[in-house]
């Protein structure tokens, strides 16, 4: 992110008065923004392992909100690698932020989690396969559907949440089509949906994610890897066309698929998590929560 520079004037400099007001107005803003940080360090924050009937058996999650307090809830969809401490960790910074968060293990229907307490050790060459039988079940048609309003349900009984709020949804590479499924299934209660490094928006398939956009009403925001554009660069602007007003899309051109995660494997040798613009994407999803959780 680029930073507006001033430059410095003599002691004389008839724009004296604005430099030290500048100066007094950049010290009031740290010291604001040092108040917010020590504020999120003290808040108490409670994580707790749940367990939610749905129509397929029992789920296992982690519900992780504020100590005190209702709050706007919202539920995360892990990528690939399933629920694990690195997915609770986006869940707790999520509650920091004053939101009541549930993480559930999507591939409950096959295994309790974790299925892979570390993703940064898969080794994708020789152990894709064991991929396929954890995300068989959760592609089955309706699957994601009733996952997502027995979750929203089970929310909605919470003394955490506020009820009286929408909720909003994020999810991670695989999780990020599943945010369109669950803002399109629970349409009336789903106020926001962030997909970060999403594979799988655009098909050609009429089962495609981007053609429930006509049945959302939530605000999207989906931030979209630079070789996820390189492999489908139409993907965006058909995100766009169904979307229209209703969603923004963005190119992270510096970033690899999986770049908001931080127990990414490594790629050719290379990280992939990449914090300065994880942490870029984090802060517009937060503004979208805090515009539309409303």
């Amino acid at each position: 992110m680029s930073q507006d520079s001033y430059s410095e004037r003599d002691e004389a400099s008839p724009s004296d008065h604005s430099r030290r007001d500048f100066v007094a107005l950049s010290a009031a803003a740290g010291l604001a923004a040092s108040s917010s940080v020590v504020r999120g360090a003290e808040m108490k924050i409670v994580e707790e392992d749940v367990t939610i009937k749905t129509p397929d058996g029992t789920c296992d999650a982690a519900f992780i909100h504020p100590a005190s307090g209702a709050h706007p809830a919202v539920l995360v969809w892990t990528d690939v690698f399933g629920l694990r401490p690195a997915m609770r960790a986006i869940g707790k910074r999520m509650a920091e932020e004053g939101y009541s968060v549930l993480v559930p293990n999507p591939y409950y229907r096959t295994s309790k989690s974790p299925q892979f307490p570390d993703a940064s050790t898969f080794d994708f060459a020789a152990n894709r396969a064991q991929l396929a039988p954890l995300t068989g079940p959760l592609n089955k048609e309706g699957a994601v559907d009733s996952d997502a309003k027995a979750y929203i349900a089970w929310l909605d009984t919470q003394k955490a949440v506020d009820k009286k709020k929408k909720i909003g949804t994020q999810g991670y590479c695989m999780g990020g089509p599943l945010v369109v499924r669950t803002a399109a299934a629970v349409s009336e209660r789903v106020g926001a949906g962030g997909s970060f490094h999403g594979g799988g928006l655009v098909t050609d398939q009429p089962t495609s994610p981007h053609l429930l956009a006509p049945k959302i009403h939530a605000h999207m925001y989906f931030a979209v890897a630079s070789n996820d554009d390189q492999r489908q660069p139409d993907a965006k602007d058909k995100l766009k066309e169904a979307f229209g007003s209703k969603a923004e899309v963005e190119v992270y051109s510096t970033c690899q698929h999986g770049w908001c995660v931080s127990d990414m494997p490594l790629q050719n040798g290379s990280p992939i998590y990449n914090k300065a613009e994880a942490d870029r994407a984090w802060t517009k999803l937060v503004a979208l929560y805090k515009a539309n959780l409303v």
